[in-house]
């Protein structure tokens, strides 16, 4: 395992991904690293605001101090592959997935030994974060290497609560956090247009949680509902009750 980078000069970030949450990162970590973006389908790299990133080749953008995944988990083997020749001794790399099984399972199969690796999962996304992150949870699942300590201290002193948790684990308390959350909410969202005026309060909650996840693109539904081995027991769980509520009100 290398040894922790030492330098006098601001770290390099690569930026692998620069979708909606690859975005996200840029915004939130700009002022505190040099990033450059590898993301074949943007020619540009240019945040909302205005604010531009050099976009580089993947050789070169693997190159950097620190290496954040912001692809879906479908891809992650491949890019891991694409990646693992190119990447400096004691870089960090991260992973930034819904799911922590599959993507730590390509991380540890594919690259190389002297690199720290860490697996990631925020637990927000572009809206729910829109105001920040101060407050905001992430989860940490350190896999190889100590760079996580300092990592983990870098994310508190930006304002993030950090849970620290194996891959398993996360994917079983995620199967139902995000697993049944993304499920309602689709479900609700198919059923619209919702009413927005004869409302309560629980409904106006609800009616918020859809907005927070409806624009997510479809690889996060699926790395969520198909990618976690443990959704399927979850969705199961919660249809076989609400069908046995169904069957007790038809009954009456």
């Amino acid at each position: 395992m290398g040894q922790p980078l030492k330098t006098n000069r601001p770290l390099s970030l690569g930026l692998f991904g620069f979708g909606a949450f690859g975005q996200l990162v840029a915004r939130e970590l700009a002022d505190h690293f040099e990033i450059t973006v590898c993301d074949p389908a943007y020619v540009g790299a240019v945040l909302e605001d205005g604010r531009a990133f050099t976009v580089r080749d993947l050789q070169e953008t693997a190159q950097a101090d620190i290496i954040v995944l912001a692809v879906p988990v479908a891809r992650m083997a491949h890019t891991c592959e694409q990646i693992a020749p190119h990447l400096r001794k004691g870089a960090l790399v991260i992973d930034v997935g819904s799911v922590k099984l599959a993507p730590m399972k390509a991380m540890a199969d594919h690259l190389p030994d002297h690199v720290h690796i860490l697996g990631s999962h925020p637990l927000f996304g572009p809206q729910s974060a829109a105001d920040g992150l101060k407050g905001r949870k992430i989860a940490l699942c350190p896999l190889r290497g100590h760079r996580s300590r300092i990592t983990e201290r870098f994310l508190r002193q930006i304002g993030l609560t950090v849970v620290v948790s194996t891959a398993e684990a996360h994917d079983r308390d995620a199967a139902m956090v995000q697993g049944l959350t993304h499920l309602i909410a689709k479900v609700l969202h198919d059923l619209g247009p919702l009413p927005d005026q004869m409302t309560t309060v629980s409904f106006d909650l609800l009616r918020q949680a859809i907005s927070m996840v409806k624009d997510d693109p479809p690889t996060v539904l699926h790395a969520i509902e198909a990618a976690n081995p443990y959704a399927a027991d979850v969705r199961a769980s919660f249809f076989k009750r609400a069908d046995k509520i169904r069957a007790q009100f038809e009954a009456a």
